[in-house]
């Protein structure tokens, strides 16, 4: 019998190319093992299960262009027949009851009592002992017993990839007699999923083989004569642990690399002092009383970035119209106030002001249109980081969001978005700058200078669970000195990245430039 066409997806299994269809109308899948009859009577099955044609005490080449030899091929039951090559299986007893031929084509077929045989090569060992390697092919359990110079335990599972749980499972007594288990299956995905599936099979026993960047499966190192190579990696196999668990002893290259600096500081050199600065894949709260220069101070990190910087960065300041946070961003590039009515700046400057912020085509603003709810929202921020490549987004403020929605339950809305904001971050990789309202203290208010604290976050407390680092503001606005009335002490409430808080430094408004400047701690002293 001879078969039309090997290495078909089947329907039955999923496999990607374990199906084969015959002359007879027949198809027969070698990961699963189903049978399906087409319009000739003959059964596959029987063809399958018949006995030997071919002599395996003989034969035996050395296999130059795989690097076997002709020892290696005796000992698994490896025998050339012209172009086509014969792998032997045994049966418990070591006797050879299937074989499967792989001729030059790379196509395969199977004869003999197929089912019943073990894994390649498993004849060999009587299994107890301290390791034993899997691969994905004949060759492959051949070349890796060679390059560990022919004394560790190799077998190959039957069936490729596809069918890898299925063998391991069928011999699971005999695999976990070994104390562990080194998987060197190929390094495609069929291979790597297999991998996945025998390694959950088998716990920590398991330890998983990493190839090389240039290296597909065993064979390719000892063709290109890399046995080095593949011991050094055999021993360095590392213990499997489950999805989302990860082995101290996997970490050494990844603690030995530098620490990051930030990707960008903060425009104040004291709070960069405390916080090392700004980081993409972290969420920023920023937090104060009402009418405290939360938005302002928004505007200078928001304003430094886009000098420092070549990254987009996303505006959704939601108590403010755009052309009012266009204006303010202007106003900081002309050091001078162009949201207010009496200034008297030409139009000369303005255009020059405008092609420095908006005109770099790098900010993108949300016309909210009062259309504030947390879908609405968080959709916006993904947009601005998946769609606009946005690296930084700048949310002011999260309460105006919590305040729109229909239920009224401020913890509750406050939980959500916090909560769908940090996944955000995970998802996108984005710096995220939120500002939040504070609860009122008891005695004196946040506007008469009450000094922050985490407690005093609103909400059932996700604010300060969710977010990386906590920024409170603090200013006494009705202070008798000038000076002190427009003076922000800014303090470090949460610092997940090297946990120092405090306060930072004190940043004077200036009415004159629009602009917010760190007071020198000398002076202020």
């Amino acid at each position: 019998m001879t078969y039309k066409a090997t290495h078909q997806p089947c329907d039955d299994c999923g496999s990607s190319d374990a199906l084969t269809h015959y002359s007879n109308g027949n198809t027969y899948c070698f990961s699963c093992q189903t049978l399906k009859k087409g319009n000739n009577l003959n059964n596959l099955k029987e063809k399958i299960e018949t006995e030997l044609d071919y002599d395996f005490t003989t034969g035996h080449k050395t296999i130059l262009s795989r690097g076997i030899s002709k020892e290696t091929c005796e000992k698994y039951n490896c025998i050339k027949d012209g172009t086509d090559t014969l792998f032997g299986y045994t049966d418990k007893e070591g006797n050879v009851i299937a074989y499967k031929k792989r001729n030059k084509d790379k196509e395969f077929r199977t004869s003999g009592r197929w089912t019943k045989s073990q894994l390649f090569g498993q004849h060999l060992y009587s299994g107890g002992q301290k390791y034993v390697t899997i691969t994905e092919g004949e060759f492959d359990a051949m070349a890796t017993f060679q390059m560990l110079g022919s004394r560790y335990p190799v077998v190959s599972i039957k069936n490729g990839g596809a069918g890898g749980l299925r063998d391991a499972k069928q011999n699971f007594e005999w695999l976990n007699s070994f104390e562990n288990i080194v998987l060197c299956l190929d390094a495609d995905e069929v291979g790597q999923r297999a991998t996945q599936e025998i390694a959950d099979l088998f716990g920590t026993k398991a330890k998983i083989f990493k190839h090389g960047v240039d290296k597909k499966d065993a064979c390719d190192y000892i063709t290109t004569k890399s046995q080095d190579e593949f011991i050094d990696r055999w021993w360095r196999a590392e213990q499997y642990v489950p999805d989302g668990i990860i082995s101290g002893s996997s970490l050494l290259e990844e603690v030995m690399k530098p620490i990051a600096s930030a990707d960008v500081n903060y425009p104040f050199p004291e709070l960069n002092k405390l916080t090392y600065g700004i980081r993409k894949g972290e969420l920023v709260t920023v937090t104060a009383g009402s009418g405290l220069g939360k938005s302002q101070f928004i505007r200078e990190i928001v304003y430094h970035i886009l000098c420092k910087t070549k990254d987009n960065i996303g505006l959704l300041f939601l108590e403010e119209s755009v052309r009012k946070t266009a204006l303010s961003l202007m106003s900081l590039s002309a050091n001078a106030p162009l949201h207010l009515p009496d200034n008297d700046i030409s139009d000369t400057i303005k255009r020059k002001a405008f092609d420095d912020t908006l005109g770099t085509g790098k900010l993108f603003l949300f016309d909210h249109f009062g259309s504030t709810s947390v879908d609405n929202i968080v959709n916006r921020v993904r947009y601005m980081a998946k769609g606009l490549g946005c690296k930084y987004v700048f949310l002011d403020h999260v309460s105006i969001v919590v305040s729109a929605q229909a239920s009224g339950d401020e913890r509750r809305a406050l939980d959500e978005i916090m909560t769908k904001l940090r996944m955000m971050v995970q998802e996108t990789g984005i710096g995220l700058i939120v500002v939040s309202h504070l609860k009122r203290p008891d005695g004196k208010g946040h506007e008469e200078g009450a000094v922050t604290s985490l407690a005093q976050l609103r909400g059932s407390g996700s604010i300060a669970q969710l977010s990386d680092m906590v920024i409170g503001l603090e200013r006494n606005g009705q202070h008798e000195d000038p000076i002190e009335r427009n003076t922000t002490h800014v303090r470090v409430l949460k610092n997940r990245f090297c946990g120092i808080t405090g306060q930072a430094c004190s940043l004077l408004y200036n009415h004159n430039t629009g602009r917010m400047i760190e007071r020198d701690m000398e002076e202020e002293i």
